[in-house]
């Protein structure tokens, strides 16, 4: 198990190697945000398969060990992530269509309040299906995600271009584009914390006050620059 810190606190860093000897604990001093933290973690680790989890995750009973036979079994899976729930046990969406510019313009505006725009952004979150069976997705939430080490050596980790959001929409696209599929697995069940940190009460509020807002617009903006005039992958 490795644990991978970012703006590390000292107190932290103490209680880390008196409390937790077993645990391989990579401290760094600055804010090197969500993708350089796994990146230390990833080169850090040894295993053949790498599961990536946030700090605000709580596994269930089996969770990893269903996850790790799924991508066994299936060889040309890239990437898989679990049903992700709420601490009351409902739904928390974790896997969604390819963004387009209108879903950011959808949620992120008054237009979402739209009949068209609540339809496609239905779409974007896949509500049309079981999410208690096993689907392919264009992209799934990188707050729990498993592949081996093979496949990301030959995709690459995480583009450092995205302070934060995107990096995992990013990387499922790339597995993709080398034919590795990325699927959404609800036979494994982890509980997520979604602080939701970049929403707000009212579109100019957020887009005003919430620095998380911002962000993840700007994100938005590197994908859709890094992908202009690019196909989407084509997957069933």
């Amino acid at each position: 198990m490795i644990v991978a810190d970012s703006a590390t606190e000292n107190d932290t860093e103490t209680m880390m190697r008196e409390d937790y000897p077993l645990v391989k604990f990579i401290p760094a001093k600055e804010n090197i945000g969500f993708v350089g933290t796994v990146e230390n973690g990833y080169r850090a680790s040894s295993g053949k398969y790498i599961l990536i989890l946030n700090g605000d995750i709580l596994i269930k009973k089996n969770s990893v060990e269903t996850l790790l036979e799924y991508i066994q079994r299936n060889p040309q899976v890239g990437l898989v992530g679990p049903k992700l729930l709420n601490f009351n046990e409902t739904l928390q969406p974790s896997c969604f269509k390819f963004y387009s510019f209108f879903t950011i313009l959808y949620r992120r505006t008054l237009l979402g309040k739209m009949k068209f725009a609540r339809k496609h952004l239905d779409d974007f979150m896949m509500k049309d299906f079981d999410h208690n069976k096993p689907k392919e997705a264009d992209w799934i939430m990188g707050s729990a995600i498993i592949s081996s080490r093979e496949k990301i050596e030959k995709v690459g980790l995480m583009d450092k271009q995205y302070k934060l959001y995107f990096e995992d929409v990013d990387w499922c696209r790339r597995f993709w584009e080398k034919e590795y599929k990325v699927v959404y697995y609800p036979n494994s069940e982890m509980y997520h914390y979604h602080g939701k940190g970049s929403s707000g009460k009212g579109v100019f509020k957020t887009l005003i006050s919430k620095k998380l807002a911002w962000i993840h617009v700007f994100s938005a903006l590197k994908y859709f620059w890094k992908y202009k005039g690019k196909p989407l992958p084509e997957h069933n």
